[in-house]
């Protein structure tokens, strides 16, 4: 579970960083601050091209985070099929997607509000 010593900033960007060892691809970062009566202050949402780099890229998230910060998520699931899986470090929620479930659910608009900051990669 995310500690209270542990700057949200340092965890996001340790996120990224272990989203970006093993290539997953269009990430973007939803800042919820802003909005009223979130869950979470950031939303992290990423692509895998098949539920083998899916279940790679919460893997390599969580060693990153664990290996850095000495943290691991409050709860994961959706590793079972590969297709969607939820992280949740309590201010940080990280969603990792093939890319057509992503396309289907499409979260992104259910947040219109908030700030979306796209890291572009050549994945």
């Amino acid at each position: 579970m995310a500690k209270k010593n542990i700057s949200t900033d340092v965890l996001l960007a340790n996120i990224i960083k272990g989203i970006e060892e093993v290539k997953g691809s269009d990430i973007d970062i939803l800042d919820l601050r802003a909005i009223d009566n979130t869950v979470c202050d950031y939303f992290v949402i990423c692509n895998g091209t098949s539920n083998t780099q899916v279940n790679a890229i919460v893997h390599s998230v969580q060693k990153t985070v664990s290996k850095e910060l000495k943290d691991k998520p409050w709860h994961v699931e959706g590793t079972e099929n590969g297709e969607w899986v939820l992280m949740d470090y309590v201010n940080i929620v990280v969603h990792v997607f093939q890319k057509h479930i992503r396309e289907y659910y499409n979260i992104e608009s259910l947040w219109g509000d908030a700030k979306i900051t796209s890291i572009g990669n050549n994945y």
